[in-house]
């Protein structure tokens, strides 16, 4: 059953209603879903979603689509798209993604997701859609975008003028001086004036300042 059900679905995630699909011909799909998860041959991240056990996985599943899946409307920002694009060295466990819902915390037998809610007239920009191939592909937030987010987030830092930055930005955070340099100052523009941020803004200032003012 699991080799015919492995054979047709195409990736790694699936949901319920793909393993009814492929479960039709039976009288009972539950029960055997009830029989796959209990041999482990597929793994119940969260209710209605699902991965291949180690043994039947044909290769890593994506932990970043799963975040969008499993909460949403959402998409991956903070640290762990901070740590995916090499601005900070550190290896992040937890995805965290940004919604416009509620705050949420999900512990699952694949990882930890976290969820921060932001006001829907900042989460509407800055997002990009990261193709994975085999038609999928999932949502998160641009270089700039997120290290805004994360600036937001981040209510205990004490950042009064541009100057402020360079501690936080380069101590405190860690993050990467070439790849801090790549940042777009336009583009954070954009995303203070949807954040409504004094912070974002002092940000753009302390780039152009470090950039020579160039956008």
């Amino acid at each position: 059953m699991i080799e015919q059900i492995r054979q047709q679905v195409p990736h790694e995630e699936f949901d319920y209603q793909t393993l009814l699909y492929f479960l039709r011909d039976y009288a009972r799909p539950r029960d055997k879903i009830r029989v796959l998860l209990k041999r482990a041959a597929i793994t119940r991240v969260k209710k209605g979603l699902y991965v291949f056990g180690p043994e039947y996985s044909r290769g890593p599943f994506s932990r970043e689509l799963l975040a969008n899946l499993i909460y949403g409307p959402s998409y991956v920002s903070l640290d762990y798209a901070l740590g995916y694009y090499g601005l900070i060295p550190e290896r992040v466990e937890t995805v965290t993604s940004v919604t416009c819902g509620k705050n949420r915390v999900f512990s699952t037998p694949v990882g930890r997701f976290t969820y921060w809610a932001i006001p829907l007239r900042a989460y509407s920009i800055g997002v990009d859609i990261i193709e994975l191939g085999d038609r999928r592909s999932f949502l998160m937030a641009t270089p700039e975008k997120a290290l805004a987010d994360k600036i937001c987030r981040d209510r205990g830092s004490d950042i009064r003028k541009a100057e402020d930055f360079k501690g936080y930005l380069l101590e405190h955070l860690r993050l990467d001086p070439e790849q801090l340099l790549k940042l777009r100052p336009k583009r954070l523009r954009d995303i203070a004036h949807h954040w409504c941020s004094r912070k974002i803004t002092l940000l753009v200032h302390f780039l152009q300042r470090d950039k020579g003012g160039s956008p």
